[in-house]
C-alpha cells in the first residue's frame, strides 16, 4: 500500500465530542487532516472545531446528530455532500455501554446502545464504503474493544456488540483488499474517558489498569499507518496478550475467567 498521507484526508469521526473521538480529532488535525466531527452535543463539537481550526489551520466541521435515529449513514452522507465535503476516511468511534445483569437492564437503554454500537456503525460503514473504496487513499476504522474477544458477564450486550464490530470489520478488510482502502478494527483497552460515568460503575474495568485516550489514539494511528495494516489491532501489549489468550483457551475457561472479575462484587439475583 502507498503511505498514508494525512494532509490529503478529510476524516469523519463519530463520537467526537469527548474521549477517544475528540482525541482522534486533535491528533489527526495535528497531522494535517481535515475533520468532520459528529456527536449529539453541538456546543462541545463547535468548541473543539474552533480550537482545531485555530491551532492547526485545518477545516473542522461539526455535525450534531443523534446516531440512534434511523439511517444515520444516509443522513451524514447527504449532509456532507450538501456542504461540498468529500470524505476520504471514516472513524466509527461512537459507542456506549451498560453495566449489570442482563435481566435487570432497562430495555430502552439496551435498544439505544445497540442502535449506536451496531446499527449506526453498520449503516455509516455501508453509506461511505463505496466512495472510500473508489478514492482508495484513506481508511475505515471501526472502534471495537478488548471486550470483543470474550463474553463479559455484567456487560453481556456490550461485549456481544463489540464482537460484532470486530467480525464485521475484519470481513470488510478482506473485501477491500486491492482497492487501496485501509480497513481495520481497533480495540482499546480500559481507557480513561467519560464511558464509566455513563455506564455508572468502575467495576466495568474488570480490575484492568487504565490507558489514556491519547495513548489509545496514538496506538490506533500507528497501526493504520503501517505499510500493510492488519484487519484488527489491540492497544497495548497487555491488552494484546489478553485478547490472544481468549483465542487459546476453551470458551468455558474464557467466560469463567472474565466472570471472576466482573461478578466478584455482584449479588446473585
Amino acid at each position: 500500500m502507498k503511505p498514508l498521507d494525512h494532509d490529503r484526508q478529510t476524516t469523519l469521526i463519530t463520537g467526537a465530542s469527548s474521549g477517544i473521538g475528540a482525541e482522534f480529532a486533535r491528533q489527526l488535525a495535528e497531522l494535517g487532516s481535515d475533520v468532520v466531527l459528529v456527536a449529539r452535543r453541538a456546543d462541545r463539537l463547535e468548541e473543539l472545531a474552533s480550537a482545531l481550526r485555530t491551532q492547526h489551520a485545518v477545516s473542522a466541521t461539526p455535525i450534531a446528530t443523534d446516531l440512534s435515529a434511523d439511517a444515520p449513514g444516509t443522513f451524514l452522507r447527504e449532509e456532507v455532500q450538501r456542504r461540498g465535503i468529500t470524505i476520504t476516511s471514516v472513524i466509527n468511534n461512537a459507542g456506549s455501554g451498560t453495566w449489570g445483569r442482563f435481566h435487570d437492564e432497562d430495555p430502552a437503554r439496551l435498544r439505544r446502545m445497540i442502535a449506536v454500537d451496531i446499527t449506526a456503525l453498520t449503516d455509516i460503514s455501508r453509506a461511505f464504503l463505496p466512495a472510500l473504496r473508489t478514492n482508495g487513499t484513506g481508511y475505515l476504522m471501526n472502534i471495537a474493544s478488548v471486550a470483543a474477544y470474550s463474553p463479559i458477564p455484567n456487560q453481556a450486550a456490550y461485549s456481544a456488540a463489540k464482537a460484532y464490530v470486530l467480525s464485521l470489520t475484519e470481513a470488510l478488510w478482506a473485501e477491500s483488499r486491492g482497492t487501496g482502502l485501509r480497513v481495520m478494527a481497533f480495540s482499546p483497552g480500559v481507557t480513561r474517558t467519560e464511558y464509566f460515568d455513563v455506564v455508572g460503575s468502575t467495576d466495568a474495568t474488570g480490575g484492568s489498569s487504565y490507558q489514556s485516550a491519547a495513548q489509545a489514539v496514538s496506538n490506533a494511528l500507528r497501526a493504520i499507518q503501517r505499510r500493510n495494516p492488519p484487519p484488527s489491532s489491540v492497544s497495548g501489549w497487555g491488552n494484546h496478550a489478553l485478547a490472544a489468550s481468549s483465542r487459546l483457551l476453551s470458551r468455558r475457561w474464557v467466560v469463567s475467567l472474565t466472570a471472576r472479575n466482573t461478578l466478584r462484587d455482584s449479588r446473585n439475583r
